[in-house]
């Protein structure tokens, strides 16, 4: 048993002092406002509940900033993929691990404690599987160990290169299963996190392009009560192929083809019409926004306002990882909502709310709810997953409760961060992972040699 109090903590039920915290096993046990110091650990600052990171790639990590030359024509996400297929054909299962120790770490360093792993590079780069099929989901796992990160690891099912049975590319040959050897795989996976604390594993149809109508429903017969992730209405090239093949949008066919409900995440989800805002918003699943990747990419802006309004539910992201942060993700998404309704603070719920504390509030519901784990809150049956914000930084020391927040979102970001706990277990101390040197030093051995 780990006995704390925490100067300020946000419960469920709004914000309180001196937190008496018990956990056990990782698991807050029970909560206690106003509790006394005695026999108690104090933790110093802000407590947040831990932000959920709903949608990454770790290994593409390693490429932020390789992908940001201009080329002879016109850059979009589709050149940037062509990027990313050479960059991967390079990685061992080394190299996989590594990458993805170091993108956890800064997770973590970030505001993110748990994390959804969208995992779709499985084989070598010929495309053969290796002796293990799931050799590099377990190298993710090994990865969330060394780093200390809550998983929820999505294997993904990756089968054609395109809309109506298009032959995958020689990119694409890393990602490629069948409905048989995925299953494999997804076995494989539940077996490599079997020694991780609270470890979920899901599924992920990468997107309707990469898989035929008649596969996705044997793939998520599969599911039972577990995570359903899917990228889906990213680009409006996207929107258009989907159109051409089935005639209607992505989202229109999956909400009308397949059991979508509080199991599934969708993916980016930025081009929306209103009868797919109200099906999504209506189904119960949540859209899963990566707004600084999906800025960096040039995909667009999510319809936030009109969602929002249907009462849909929402979590972030760091996909790509070319920036890492739990408060840049909440801040580029307010933003964007600003620059297309020319509005500010437009996200938050009502007249006289926060913002930041609407952002962050909605992002730990959605991102939970992804996840499949009891995270995003500071109650009792929940993981001890805490970010605790330094009181003294200058941009919080002279506010208080939700004002906090809001400079956090949106003034001074990650630097706020003190200490992170995962399952109890203080990880980051004053902004630093306690294994930064070791994780450090691998991964820019990996990206000297991978890049020179």
């Amino acid at each position: 048993m780990r006995r704390l109090i925490l100067d300020h903590a946000l419960l469920p039920a709004g914000w309180a002092r001196n937190v008496g915290l018990d956990v056990e096993d990782g698991t807050i046990a029970a909560v206690r406002p106003d509790a006394s110091l005695e026999g108690r650990e104090r933790i110093a600052g802000i407590a947040l509940p831990g932000l959920p990171n709903l949608h990454s790639h770790t290994f593409q990590r390693g490429m932020a900033g390789l992908a940001e030359t201009r080329g002879p024509e016109g850059d979009s996400f589709w050149t940037w993929r062509q990027v990313m297929y050479r960059f991967l054909g390079a990685l061992t299962p080394d190299d996989v691990e590594a990458v993805a120790a170091f993108a956890m770490m800064e997770m973590l360093e970030g505001g993110f404690t748990s994390l959804a792993e969208f995992h779709y590079l499985h084989h070598d780069s010929d495309g053969r599987p290796y002796a293990d099929i799931a050799e590099l989901s377990g190298r993710i796992a090994a990865a969330a160990q060394t780093a200390g990160m809550g998983l929820t690891l999505l294997p993904v099912f990756y089968a054609q290169g395109g809309f109506g049975g298009a032959a995958p590319t020689e990119g694409q040959r890393r990602f490629i299963n069948d409905v048989e050897s995925y299953a494999r795989l997804a076995e494989g996976a539940r077996k490599a996190v079997a020694d991780l604390e609270d470890a979920v594993v899901g599924l992920a149809p990468h997107s309707l392009r990469a898989v035929t109508p008649e596969s996705l429903k044997e793939v998520v017969a599969t599911a039972g009560e577990g995570p359903i992730h899917i990228h889906i209405a990213e680009q409006v090239k996207e929107v258009e192929d989907c159109r051409a093949w089935s005639g209607q949008r992505p989202v229109a066919w999956l909400l009308d083809h397949a059991p979508v409900d509080q199991r599934w995440c969708l993916i980016h989800a930025t081009h929306l019409d209103g009868r797919e805002i109200a099906g999504i918003a209506a189904s119960g699943a949540v859209a899963g926004l990566c707004p600084i990747t999906e800025a960096n990419l040039g995909d667009g802006i999510f319809e936030g306002v009109a969602y929002g309004a249907a009462g849909g539910r929402f979590g972030v992201g760091s996909d790509s990882n070319i920036e890492i942060s739990a408060p840049g993700e909440l801040k580029q998404f307010e933003y964007s909502q600003r620059l297309q309704h020319r509005a500010r603070n437009v996200l938050a719920e009502r007249e006289g709310r926060s913002t930041g504390r609407s952002l962050y509030e909605g992002a730990l519901r959605g991102g939970a709810q992804a996840l499949r784990r009891r995270v995003g809150a500071i109650a009792a049956g929940h993981r001890a997953d805490l970010v605790i914000l330094d009181q003294t930084h200058p941009d919080l020391a002279a506010v208080s409760e939700d004002r906090w927040i809001d400079s956090y979102v949106f003034v001074a970001g990650k630097a706020a961060v003190d200490t992170v706990m995962v399952g109890g277990r203080s990880l980051v101390v004053k902004g630093r992972h306690i294994a930064h040197d070791a994780i450090t030093a691998r991964y820019a051995r990996t990206m000297t040699r991978i890049v020179a």
